[in-house]
Order: structure tokens, then C-alpha cells, then sequence
């Protein structure tokens, strides 16, 4: 091959790699800018995230909005590696601890949907499964022949919520025991800490005042779902981190 034709080889090359990848370029292009504009809003208003979520609690009171902008954050909320518990201790704060568990589960699912996607898209071929380490990648095969008894197992003791939807998606499992695993394994969780967010009643400068009954009902379900975590931990033989 003569020197005059190697940049219209590599040319090529590149046409044909845009070409085969250009939707998820987009993709990597859009999950790059929210995650900016995430970063650039923050640190423009010079905001911690404690600070972003006093914000958007403001923008959750205003009506029948409130709810569909709660939704709407939990779904985009894996792309900006924002903090699921912050949010649903929110919702029970805004919500109360009905409503707030309703949202939150629709929420959660449709976050979890989200993350399960972009994983499922960008993530062929990149898992390498033929030496297997870490604590997610030992379900591979469990994932695979029992995808719901397994995704159960994973939200009942608390692994990363988002590490497990990106997991399932790598994995290309069927999305519907997914989801329904993740809709029932998720509630107890859920419920303790909606529960926490609806127990304060105020605030008083940066210091909240709670509603003891409310308080003690979610630490009740929160100390249950952890017994019942470190019990299915230690039947697997999973050590706990230190």
C-alpha cells in the first residue's frame, strides 16, 4: 500500500466507526453533558448537594408539579451520580410518608429502568466475564439462569442501588423480572427512609425537629431491613465491609 493512500484508508476507518457508533456517541455525548450542567449549575451557585436538594425542595411544594419534577429527577438522577437517599428522604419530607412512598417507588423503578438501558446500550462486549471478581460480578451466572430471585437478593441487601441496574444491563437480562425484582426489593428500604424524611416536622435553622412516632416507625422498618440484610449476607458467606 503506497503512502498516498493510507489517510484515505484511515479515513475511511473513522467514517465507518462514527458510522457504527454514532447513536451511541450521542448518547455518551448527552450523559457527558447533563453530568456538566449538573457541575456547572452547582458550582456557579456555589452549592454543595445538600444545598442543590433545599433547592429543589423549594421547586417539590409547588403543586401538581412537584410530583412530575420528583419523578423526573429520580429518572436522570444515575446519569449525574446524584444520591438516591437524599432524594427519598425528600420525598417523605414533602410528600409525607404515603404519597412519598408511592412517588418513590415509581420513581425508583423508572431510575432504575434508565440506568438498566444506557448500560444494556453502551455495555456489549465491554464486561469480561471470563475471570469473574468483585462482589457483582459472582451473580453473573446467578443473574442469568434466576434473574428475579437474584436482583431481589441484591436490593434486600443493599448493594448499590445504581451499581446493580448498570449490572443487569451489562448483563442483557430479561427487563421485566428486573424491574419487578427491583419494585418489591426496594420497598422496605424505601419505606425506612421515606419514613425518616416525613418524621421531620421542621426546621429550625439547620437543625430539624422530628415527630417522634414517625422517627421511631422508620428506624423500626430501617433496623429490620439491616437484620435482614446481614442475615442473607451471612448465609451467602458475604463478609461485610469493614
Amino acid at each position: 500500500m503506497s503512502p498516498k493512500t493510507k489517510p484515505d484508508s484511515t479515513t475511511r476507518q473513522d467514517q465507518t466507526f462514527l458510522y457504527k457508533h454514532k447513536q451511541k456517541l450521542i448518547g455518551l455525548f448527552f450523559w457527558i453533558g447533563l453530568i456538566a450542567f449538573y457541575q456547572w449549575f452547582a458550582m456557579t451557585n456555589n452549592l454543595n448537594t445538600v444545598e442543590v436538594i433545599q433547592l429543589l425542595l423549594d421547586f417539590l411544594t409547588q403543586g401538581l408539579r412537584g410530583p412530575l419534577l420528583y419523578v423526573l429527577l429520580y429518572a436522570i438522577r444515575p446519569l449525574i451520580f446524584f444520591p438516591a437517599s437524599l432524594l427519598t428522604i425528600a420525598s417523605g419530607f414533602v410528600f409525607g410518608p404515603i404519597l412519598g412512598v408511592v412517588y418513590t417507588v415509581i420513581a425508583s423503578n423508572v431510575s432504575a429502568s434508565i440506568a438498566y438501558s444506557v448500560a444494556r446500550f453502551f455495555g456489549k462486549g465491554i464486561l469480561k466475564e471470563d475471570n469473574p471478581e468483585g462482589l457483582l460480578l459472582r451473580y453473573t451466572h446467578r443473574l442469568r439462569e434466576n434473574s428475579f430471585e437474584t436482583v431481589m437478593f441484591m436490593r434486600f441487601i443493599f448493594l448499590p442501588y445504581d451499581a446493580v441496574s448498570y449490572f443487569a444491563g451489562f448483563l442483557r437480562i430479561n427487563f421485566w423480572p428486573f424491574i419487578l425484582a427491583t419494585a418489591l426489593g426496594s420497598i422496605p428500604g424505601t419505606i425506612a427512609f421515606v419514613g425518616f424524611g416525613a418524621s421531620i416536622e421542621r426546621f429550625t435553622g439547620a437543625i430539624p425537629t422530628f415527630n417522634p412516632v414517625t422517627l421511631g416507625y422508620s428506624l423500626i422498618i430501617l433496623v429490620l431491613s439491616i437484620l435482614l440484610s446481614r442475615f442473607l449476607k451471612k448465609r451467602e458467606g458475604i463478609k461485610n465491609d469493614k
